[in-house]
């Protein structure tokens, strides 16, 4: 099995320490946050990794991880010379196998990747989405009310529960003609043209611990969850 990390975006909302590091290479207790990743992937036996970096990435991350040897995986790179968002490096790849996985290389998570490739086959979709339960408090006054205007309901700070993506996919080599090549494109975006075309896109309902570190209190709070299940997350006795 070949998992993609995608591991050339610039991180800006987590400045100023991306201006010194790659997102994929912050240090979650020492170890960059990509490293958990791949050791996590060695561990469930998928070994065959590409990292898509950018020109102002790849020295950096090639210099730390090498070709993969001391990880006991094997590791190609994959530059994009200009942006071209989430979905858009996938163009850039060839000879990818019928299936394989794709990740953010920013995710700190302990699923089950057989697991998710077992679903995804099972359901026999051309991608399929992990998704989290994820609970986002409204920090105002949320207000009901009917056709005339009459207030029905009123919750002071509600807790709301939404299912997101978990920046994990599995793909079907099919789904590579819906991203152009050298285009900028976004998962986001990418979803909606597979909807429309009416393709199958499966989600996989996860109850692991999931989190990335996209912003300044989900990288702080990805410190101390990392230390509390360190051996969990990276599957040590």
């Amino acid at each position: 099995m070949k998992a993609i990390i995608l591991a050339g975006g610039k991180g800006t909302r987590l400045a100023p320490y991306t201006t010194v590091f790659p997102k994929p290479l912050m240090p979650i207790d020492g170890m960059p946050i990509l490293e958990v990743m791949v050791r996590q992937l060695a561990h469930f036996k998928i070994k065959d990794l590409i990292f898509t970096v950018s020109r102002h990435s790849e020295s950096l991350i090639s210099a730390y991880f090498g070709d993969g040897e001391k990880y006991g995986v094997n590791i190609a790179y994959s530059r994009e010379d200009k942006p071209l968002g989430t979905a858009g490096p996938l163009s850039l790849l060839q000879d990818l196998p019928e299936t394989f996985l794709v990740l953010n290389g920013d995710i700190l998570t302990t699923l089950d990747y057989q697991r998710l490739l077992s679903y995804h086959r099972k359901e026999g979709g051309l991608v399929t989405i992990a998704m989290s339960q994820k609970k986002m408090q409204v920090e105002l006054g949320v207000m009901e009310f009917d056709r005339r205007c009459r207030l029905t309901r009123y919750i002071e700070k509600p807790m709301l529960s939404y299912s997101v993506s978990m920046g994990i996919y599995v793909f079907q080599k099919r789904a590579l003609k819906y991203i152009p090549v050298q285009k900028r494109l976004d998962f986001p975006e990418l979803i909606q043209r597979l909807l429309r075309k009416h393709e199958k896109v499966a989600c996989y309902p996860s109850k692991d611990f999931w989190l990335d570190i996209g912003r300044h209190e989900d990288y702080e709070e990805a410190q101390k969850k990392f230390q509390e299940m360190r051996k969990k997350l990276l599957h040590e006795k």
